[in-house]
């Protein structure tokens, strides 16, 4: 949900051209994201006496890209013209608060002068009374976004400050004290006429990235940044970025630093200075924090990982990757050497914690979406392997209601960014009140990654569509070997142990040969192009399958879909059932096999259009007099299935959303990372 991206370059001559375009390409990387419109800010060609320029654009990137060269060109801006040093901002915006429109796209402005700029991601909840005390002193609003009160605050601490005869304000004095009346969550970055040539970021719950790139690789990559270590005055050739993602980063330099919250980045000469926020210390005046030192890390990341490959799509590429993602998922964690060894898992992120979740009053899985999908998933394998009972519950539930967790309880919190803000207010809860929090991302250095005491990276590889799909099933995969190591200790259950973890050694090769079904599944989406329902039924462990079988056709077809408990069907849905609704039925080979077979036969009496999932050799079984579309797909260990029959509902979503001729990689209103309320 929304992107920031910004350039400077220090000491390396760039043409504004390159620089638009450096800008451009950041926010493509992020377009994944969710947007409705897109924004960009760059310097005029006279600095001290031209205010910057600003471009804003309802719709995709491309429209904005359009609109600035078509502004370029009237107006007759030099595009040839050189820049030692340069800082251009850009951001992408998902509506929140206004409707798409240029006036309330991102950079929003103090004013008239440009004087202060900035990009947001996140919500100001106290907007309104800011907005208030500024309309008070004068200023005008051109905008409906929350975003605005910020610049204009901005503008007139900045403007304050000099009337009081304090000429010598820096940059982030003003930008301190602008924190200080902000609440909310937010990532920013400020641009301004007043400070040329400087940006300053800094963020409270919104994730925001700094990336730097020696163009004289002086810097050791377990280097420091503080005012010592990167004089201004030390002429360095480099270039910085901001992001709120990896991604755009990555083809610049892999050279990073996580802003942490609270943190306020200052970027001035080529130098970075890192000064920690502190609501409560700074009273009424413009002070200044020391600054404070942190380390670089690198990316473990490749430009590859974020491209399309042969892939006309993002999701049909992620859905096909699924058997690479689940071996990297499971590398050097599966312990299996020979029959006459012991066979188990090796979480090194949960070893110190385990005794302490063996000990729990129950297990509490958090998380919103897919993510709470594939922990329902893994909920049944989880309780009988650990003994542990084990509830579920949707993030921003548990917060609205305040649910009970105990300090005896273990709270695993699911994401796939680690950073989906309901899931983080969820996290920050279970902490005030003691519980054990472990993580399960795919984002190394995400907010949850960062909080929780203990946790596992599912490793899944970059995921760029919106509709998760290879990052559902390495979360499953994740949280089985989770079961297994808290059951570790039991000799009673050994032997289901040491099947499950058989059943994952060959689990990729099984999710290889489930992908053959591609045609098929390309076939059976033109049979239902037209159709405007869709009902999944599940149960045991498959509930969770059609549950998500069922939100990805939502999703990205933007076809109604409703995931059933097969179980539930006489109380209420059956009615539903009539001879033109499509129903897909999963019922593979389990303990819940004969009641699956028990829903077929109901649904096949009050004349349903039956589309089965099983196991391969079971057509025969499931096919009431041969008139159901059978899916045959390969049998692996009970718990393990999901992985499997997900994959078909993937693929039918896929080919539904590109016959019915929508965006596959961006569907309608949705945003890959829900980062505000």
């Amino acid at each position: 949900m929304c992107g920031i991206f910004a350039y400077l370059n220090y000491n390396v001559t760039r043409e504004r051209r390159y620089i638009l375009e450096v800008l451009f390409n950041g926010l493509r990387r992020l377009e994944y994201r969710g947007y409705d419109s897109a924004g960009i800010s760059i310097d005029s060609s006279n600095q001290t006496s031209d205010p910057p320029l600003v471009f804003r654009q309802e719709g995709n990137i491309e429209s904005l890209v359009k609109s600035v060269y078509h502004d370029v060109a009237a107006t007759d801006l030099n595009l040839e013209e050189s820049f030692s040093v340069h800082a251009g901002i850009s951001h992408t915006r998902w509506a929140t608060h206004g409707e798409p429109a240029p006036k309330n796209s991102h950079p929003q402005s103090s004013g008239a002068g440009n004087d202060f700029l900035v990009v947001h991601n996140g919500i100001i909840t106290n907007y309104e009374v800011l907005k208030e005390t500024l309309l008070r002193h004068g200023f005008t609003f051109e905008s409906e976004t929350d975003t605005e009160v910020i610049p204009k605050l901005a503008k007139f601490i900045f403007d304050k400050a000099n009337e009081e005869g304090d000429q010598c304000v820096t940059f982030s004095q003003v930008v301190l004290e602008v924190i200080r009346h902000l609440e909310g969550a937010y990532a920013l970055t400020f641009k301004s006429r007043h400070y040329p040539n400087e940006l300053i970021a800094c963020k409270r719950g919104s994730p925001l990235l700094l990336g730097v790139k020696d163009l004289e690789e002086k810097a050791s990559s377990g280097s420091s940044f503080s005012d010592a270590k990167f004089p201004s005055s030390n002429g360095q050739p480099k270039e910085l970025f901001l992001s709120s993602d990896a991604n755009a980063l990555v083809e610049h330099t892999k050279k990073v630093l996580v802003i942490e919250d609270g943190e306020v980045v200052h970027i001035k000469d080529g130098g970075v200075s890192i000064y920690k926020f502190d609501k409560g210390k700074n009273g009424g005046t413009l002070s200044r924090p020391a600054s404070v030192q942190r380390a670089l890390s690198i990316l473990e990341m490749e430009v590859e990982q974020i491209n399309k490959g042969k892939y006309e799509h993002y999701m049909q590429k992620e859905i096909h990757e699924q058997p690479e993602s689940l071996t990297t998922t499971m590398r050097g964690r599966l312990i299996r050497a020979g029959s006459c060894k012991a066979k188990t898992v090796l979480l090194g992120g949960l070893k110190d914690h385990l005794k302490t979740i063996r000990r729990s009053r129950r297990i509490v899985f958090v998380g919103c979406g897919t993510s709470y999908n594939a922990a329902l998933a893994a909920r049944s394998i989880v309780e009988e392997l650990s003994g542990i009972p084990v509830t579920m519950e949707i993030a921003s539930d548990l917060v609205d209601r305040q649910g009970p967790i105990y300090r005896e309880d273990t709270a695993v919190f699911v994401s796939q960014s680690g950073e989906t803000a309901d899931t983080l207010l969820a996290l920050e809860y279970a902490l005030e009140n003691g519980a054990l929090c472990v993580g399960i991302t795919n984002t190394v250095g995400s907010a949850i990654a960062r909080h929780t005491h203990c946790g596992v990276h599912i490793n899944a590889g970059c995921e760029i569509g919106v509709a998760s799909t290879k990052a559902y099933t390495s979360q499953i995969v994740v949280m089985a070997m989770l079961a297994l190591a808290i059951g570790a200790d039991t000799l009673s259950n050994q032997a289901r142990r040491e099947a499950i973890i058989d059943g994952l050694f060959y689990l990729p090769r099984k999710v290889k040969a489930v992908l053959k079904l591609d045609e098929e599944m390309k076939d059976l989406a033109k049979l239902l192009i037209a159709e405007q329902s869709l009902l999944v039924f599940g149960r045991g462990y498959n509930y969770a399958s059609a549950l998500e079988g069922a939100l990805k056709v939502k999703e990205v077809a933007l076809m109604h879909s409703e995931g059933i408990l097969a179980g539930e069907m006489k109380h209420g849905p059956l009615a539903l059932v009539d001879e033109n609704l499509p129903i897909v039925v999963i019922a593979t080979r389990d303990s819940c096999f004969s009641k699956q077979q028990s829903v077929i036969q109901q649904l096949h009496a009050r004349k349903g259009r039956l589309i089965v999932m099983c196991t391969e050799g079971d057509k025969a079984s499931v096919s009431v007099g041969g008139s159901s579309r059978v899916i045959e797909v390969p049998q692996v260990v009970d718990c393990l299935q999901p992985v499997i029959n997900v994959v078909p509902l993937q693929l039918l979503a896929y080919h539904l959303t590109v016959l019915r001729g929508y965006n596959v990689d961006q569907p309608r209103n949705l945003a890959k990372s829900v980062t505000t309320q």
